[in-house]
């Protein structure tokens, strides 16, 4: 199962692990005005070579991951609370470019479908956040090709308790301890992770519902996560546990995908591209300005979870505090170029080199000769613009 399918953690915490839940909004509603709005330079104007609204299909519900995204919907947005959807302005730097984007949940609103799916069975969608293994995994029917990656590095990680394993630094020391390691079966790290010497077959717990109870009532094993997510929430959130975790980010020992990089049907990509040359500097311009000063586009993710009104609980102090790490950690951050939202082209042929065949032995049908360059492209990206 490649991460399109991302998460339910925070939605699979219980009552009794919670502090914090959710409100509930109904119908469509609006927030803020668009009124005042002054028209972006003639560069960023997107109304005359994209469509009227750019549609964004979400891997998952709001959370800052999506930050990027979510940075670029203008004020006098209208939240579809039936639909999972928010509609605004496309604006950049505070200004109008010309269009409207619409930003749809994934997750429980499209009954856990991946991006690559939805984006077939509604060619109306632009761009979808489809993670390098599920564009693998999607290339033999629902092919699609990365424009922008919306985040440099994946922010998942394995967690463990610092007070019963001290002597923990990195994911090599849970293999030499002969720990179990909890996760959700059919994630391609599990088998990465044994192909790669770090982690014994033995070892591997594909049990992992979601829920902190396992970890919380046996802290000697380690268990998947996210560096944006659980390190917050189980020491402010979850009300049996309240300390500290740590944890080592996949990345840093082969998981090298790019998570929901920002993609088109590939069939589409030439009839986009005029579109692209403009949008996708507009959407690397955003994510800098998102690492900056990410607050506005956190609290309108609060905003729209909270009409949204579903099981997925996230709190804005999540919000904030994975803004900070994706930065922090690299995960938000300029590529070798000093460009942001670029591929590293070696990395996207890693990937394929990687879980190409773990894919493939998990029964998923991969095209003889997909490459790199079939599942991201550079050619859209302004490398001038960078975090600074």
């Amino acid at each position: 199962m490649p991460i399109s399918v991302r998460r339910s953690l925070v939605a699979g915490l219980s009552a009794s692990f919670l502090l914090a839940a959710t409100g509930c909004g109904a119908g469509a509603t609006t927030a803020g005005s668009a009124a005042d709005l002054k028209s972006a330079p003639a560069a960023q104007r997107l109304d005359k070579v994209c469509p009227a609204t750019v549609v964004v299909q979400a891997d998952w519900e709001p959370e800052a991951e999506h930050g990027p995204i979510y940075n670029l919907v203008g004020p006098g947005y209208t939240v579809d609370t039936d639909k999972k959807r928010v509609t605004g302005p496309l604006v950049i730097g505070g200004k109008d470019t010309g269009v409207k984007i619409q930003v749809r949940a994934g997750g429980s609103a499209v009954g856990f479908q991946s991006p690559a799916s939805e984006m077939y069975i509604d060619q109306s969608i632009t761009l979808g956040m489809v993670t390098t293994d599920g564009a693998i995994q999607a290339a033999g029917k629902q092919p699609v090709t990365a424009v922008a990656a919306l985040m440099k590095k994946s922010p998942q990680v394995l967690m463990w308790d610092p007070k019963t394993h001290p002597d923990w630094k990195t994911v090599a020391d849970i293999g030499k301890s002969g720990a179990k390691v909890v996760y959700r079966d059919g994630e391609v790290f599990a088998p990465m992770l044994v192909a790669k010497g770090l982690i014994k077959k033995s070892q591997l717990d594909g049990s992992y519902d979601s829920s902190p109870s396992r970890f919380v009532a046996d802290p000697s094993i380690a268990q998947q996560g996210f560096a944006t997510a659980e390190p917050y929430i189980y020491e402010h959130e979850v009300a049996a546990w309240k300390k500290p975790v740590k944890f080592q980010l996949l990345s840093d020992v082969g998981y090298t995908v790019y998570p929901e990089a920002l993609s088109v049907r590939t069939g589409a990509l030439k009839k986009l591209s005029p579109c692209l040359k403009k949008l996708v500097p507009v959407i690397q311009q955003s994510a800098a300005d998102f690492a900056n000063a990410p607050d506005t586009a956190v609290a309108l993710i609060d905003d729209i979870v909270k009409q949204y009104g579903t099981s997925w609980v996230y709190s804005k102090g999540t919000g904030q505090y994975a803004a900070k790490e994706m930065v922090r950690l690299g995960i938000l951050g300029n590529e070798a170029d000093g460009s942001i939202a670029s591929f590293d082209k070696k990395r996207v042929a890693d990937s394929l080199k990687t879980f190409g065949p773990i894919l493939t032995k998990g029964g998923g049908k991969i095209p003889a000769g997909l490459s790199a360059d079939d599942l991201a492209t550079n050619a859209f990206i302004d490398t001038k613009i960078g975090m600074k």
